[in-house]
């Protein structure tokens, strides 16, 4: 028997006091944000209840590894399930596709399949939201934290970069987030207009 919401109990504890002070972007907001839009994603694309419920944990332990590193965080997130899931009664199949979904998140995105189509939108979906400016600049205060070299204009070209290459996978997010992820790139590129 799969015991989520105790998981969930644990994991989010350990996020809150394991997590540096410093990840103003990959902090516990953001991992509540993205269980709630992978949870809600899955049920519009008509996922199975057992299937959602892995795609949830998916989405609680996609980011667990920055508590241990960095770099090769997704990796070390499915040590984290590995070691953690099957003491919630997760057996060796489903913590498979759970750590394929949670790599699924590694940019660039490369998912083979719904569910991780959906865990792999479910992160970036803010990409085509009216939050882009903030959780953005969240972003940058994070990277600038390793890297305070990185200037605001070189920031906007990363960001031009990464939205003119990103896609959306799942029909939900083609159909509600493309067009405003279009309108958010075109004001990033009159920003940098401007500052040129």
């Amino acid at each position: 028997m799969v015991e989520f919401d105790k998981l969930y109990q644990n994991v989010i504890n350990e996020l809150g006091n394991s997590l540096p002070s410093h990840l103003s972007y990959h902090s516990v907001s953001h991992t509540k944000y993205v269980l709630s839009l992978a949870t809600y994603i899955a049920d519009q694309e008509k996922v199975s209840a057992k299937d959602i419920r892995l795609i949830k944990t998916a989405a609680l332990l996609h980011d667990s590894g920055f508590m241990l590193t960095q770099a090769g965080h997704e990796e070390a997130s499915c040590e984290i399930a590995k070691k953690k899931l099957p003491l919630y009664g997760y057996n060796k199949t489903e913590i498979n596709v759970i750590c394929n979904m949670i790599l699924a998140t590694k940019i660039p995105q490369k998912p083979k399949n719904l569910m991780e189509e959906i865990l792999a939108d479910a992160d970036l979906e803010y990409l085509g939201t009216d939050q882009y400016d903030t959780v953005s600049q969240n972003l940058y205060l994070e990277i600038i934290h390793s890297n305070p070299s990185l200037s605001q204009d070189e920031w906007l070209k990363i960001q031009i970069s990464f939205l003119e290459q990103h896609t959306f996978f799942t029909s939900f997010c083609k159909e509600n987030r493309e067009q405003m992820k279009a309108k958010n790139l075109e004001k990033l590129k009159l920003k940098l207009g401007h500052q040129i």
